[in-house]
């Protein structure tokens, strides 16, 4: 009997005993064992720590979006096995897709996302705070890497996709990963890691695999860790509720199945594009992976006037769903993950129908194509109806995790809104109105009860990626039932693994800490003009103070005519009346040209061109007979990546811009960012 390895401490073993049977979804057949039995867990956890935490911690987030890109193109050379592996779990070609490839799409977009963070192993976060008067005492923040190891716990539904979305999260911020997946698929999940670690390119001790039983895993958790969870309500509780959770404070970020929604708006009827595009969602989310989805649609609320009319048409439409062996062309449904998980939807069937009635599918049989219902767990899509959903408390706390979904009836929009927080608590909502008003109601209505809104439309129907699919860049959790966690989202997931500092102290100092200057820190001046010296001389606070000028009222006559910017403050004397102005004001982007006309060093040299502008503000009147002059000083550096080989080697400086009056006030305050050569190519 071949059993399962675990990757642990460096190396692949297996647990003692007989360990934990695991069987092909859609034939029965045996796959083999699986046991972490007599693993040393706390030495599990010190290595994440003492090997995996260090190397990570000391790459830039550039270099660990690089190495899951690398990754992810190392993934790709070997999809045919994992989805050879993958319809044993009886996900069909399109299921499998979404756990794979969409798994491997998430080390992607995670890899991409180095570009919104610093070339450093830290970054900045937020704005900065003055906390004195004459500005020489400040505060700021930071996100350092935390010194600990994320833990997840992961579902059966999605054994590549769950980990994957996961890992490169952690990994971006710099920490090391212990993954549990759910034991009934782990076989693919072992898989994956197995090419992972043969690649080489995660450092050694960064990702760590159980298959099977976590064991006393979480006794050995520190304050510096962090656990994520996906599954049930009820087990997630339970983890949540550790004792040495509890009393190490340890972050504990839960997923967990909710009771989903998708509501028709009052306006659409049969006739409506929007009719078709809801019918074909629903039936996509009661198929898709035969219903095993935290995101999966569990209630229908529908305008009771249309409530036979939707039936009929969900059932029609259910009836088209080929069922059987994923492996045939023809099958649109597989199985279930095993027949453990098809005998417990079927009995959370048996309790919602104490107050709803099927009027699809049939709890009983089920017709197959390639495959027999007695080896495999397979099931009928069931579609039921409640009602009265007001009076019905099973139909908004009992989840049949499967192909089953209730449909319901509704009076108006505030009826709908209200239903839907009955879940008390869900992963996402969705629904589908033509009307701009129901959907701002609705959103606004039901948005504190939910993690996630999809407004679904003709407008947006083509290109939706729809009801259940979490993005990698969108924060995928929700509220109450659902958890009250957050994955993903982009730099906000990242932030999860990372420890938010309060920093004090001068703008010298903290602008050495995070190496980006601060408004009144200390700069240098130098005869060489910083414009002429290359990426890698400019430091940190190199500074040029220009010349003066005055402006003159053919300035602003000028620009007027040059732009075509003739607003009323700059050009006409008779308009200000009851204005902030006392006559004609030059233009903000005058000021700014003007100001780059100071700064600007003419001659050719190492910058190659203005990249852009990120902050800019006007902050008092400048009129004819003003005289402005800039401080210009280097404010951060971040060095890009080369395209290809005859690409020039270069990075992007940021600058601030200080434009002052003869006053000394200031006038204008912007950030620029100009490219800028590399000395070494």
């Amino acid at each position: 009997m071949i059993k399962l390895e675990n990757y642990v401490t460096g190396r692949w073993v297996t647990g003692d005993g007989e360990g934990q049977l695991l069987y092909n979804a859609v034939d029965g057949s045996m796959i083999g064992a699986t046991s972490t039995q007599g693993l040393d867990f706390a030495a599990i956890l010190q290595y994440a720590r003492s090997k995996g935490n260090p190397a990570l911690r000391k790459m830039t987030f550039h270099q660990r979006g690089l190495m899951l890109r690398a990754l992810a193109l190392h993934l790709r050379e070997h999809l045919p096995a994992f989805y050879q592996l993958s319809y044993k779990t009886g996900a069909t070609k399109a299921d499998s897709w979404i756990d794979i490839e969409g798994g491997i799409g998430n080390l992607f977009s995670y890899a991409s996302l180095r570009r919104k963070f610093p070339n450093e192993t830290f970054c900045v976060d937020g704005e900065p705070v003055s906390l004195s008067k004459s500005g020489s005492f400040m505060g700021h923040h930071i996100l350092v890497p935390k010194e600990g190891v994320a833990i997840h716990i992961n579902a059966f539904n999605f054994p590549v996709w769950g980990m994957l979305e996961k890992i490169a999260v952690n990994l971006l911020a710099g920490i090391p990963a212990v993954v549990k997946p759910a034991t009934v698929t782990s076989y693919l999940t072992e898989a994956v890691v197995k090419q992972i670690i043969a690649s080489g390119i995660l450092p050694e001790g960064s990702l760590q695999l159980l298959c099977g039983s976590a064991g006393e895993l979480l006794d050995h958790v520190t304050a510096q860790d962090v656990i994520t969870f996906t599954g049930s309500a009820s087990t997630g509780l339970k983890l949540k509720s550790h004792p040495r959770i509890l009393a190490e404070s340890v972050p504990f970020n839960m997923e967990a199945d909710s009771l989903n929604c998708i509501v028709l708006g009052t306006d659409v009827n049969p006739d409506h594009p929007e009719w078709d595009i809801f019918i074909k969602e629903v039936r996509k989310e009661m198929t898709t992976k035969a219903g095993q989805k935290c995101t999966a649609i569990r209630r229908i609320f529908v305008p009771e006037n249309k409530m036979e009319d939707v039936w009929k048409a969900l059932g029609k439409a259910l009836s088209q769903t080929t069922i059987g062996n994923p492996e045939n062309e023809k099958v649109r449904m597989g199985s279930l993950a095993g027949q453990g998980q098809r005998d417990e939807v079927k009995a959370q069937v048996q309790k919602l129908l104490a107050s709803s009635q099927i009027v699809y599918g049939s709890l009983d049989s089920v017709e197959l194509i390639d495959a027999d219902p007695k080896k495999g767990a397979f099931m009928s899509p069931l579609l039921l109806k409640n009602d009265r959903p007001f009076d019905s408390e099973e139909v908004h706390s009992v989840e049949a995790f499967g192909p089953v979904s209730t449909i319901m009836p509704y009076k108006n929009i505030e009826e709908a809104t209200a239903l839907a927080k009955k879940g008390k608590g869900s992963l996402v909502c969705s629904i589908v109105t033509a009307d701009r008003t129901i959907a701002r109601d609705f959103v606004l209505g039901a948005g504190s009860h939910h993690g996630r809104i999809l407004v679904l439309n003709n407008e947006c129907a083509k290109e939706s990626t729809g009801h259940g699919s979490p993005l990698p860049l969108l924060v995928h959790g929700g509220p109450g039932r659902a958890g009250g966690g957050e994955e993903m989202g982009g730099m906000r997931g990242v932030k999860h693994y990372m420890q938010r500092v309060a920093i004090q102290g001068s703008p010298t100092f903290i602008g050495a800490i995070t190496n980006v200057y601060q408004a009144g820190g200390a700069t240098h001046e130098e005869e060489k003009h910083p414009f002429r010296k290359y990426f890698e001389e400019l430091q940190i606070g190199d500074t040029v103070v220009t010349h003066k000028r005055t402006v003159t009222e053919a300035d602003i006559v000028n620009f007027a005519n040059v732009s075509w910017d003739h607003f009323y403050a700059h050009t006409d004397h008779t308009s200000l009346e009851g204005t902030i102005f006392e006559k004609p004001v030059a233009h903000g982007y005058f000021i700014l040209s003007a100001a780059a006309g100071l700064f600007v060093d003419p001659q050719k040299g190492p910058v190659l061109l203005n990249y852009g502008l990120e902050e800019c503000r006007f902050l008092k009147p400048v009129y004819a007979g003003t005289t402005i002059g800039v401080k210009l000083t280097c404010k951060e550096k971040i060095e890009q990546e080369k395209k290809g080989d005859d690409d020039i080697a270069k990075g992007i400086v940021k600058w601030l811009v200080e434009v002052t009056d003869q006053t000394g006030e200031q006038v204008a305050v912007a950030t620029i960012l100009t490219m800028v050569k590399l000395k070494q190519q």
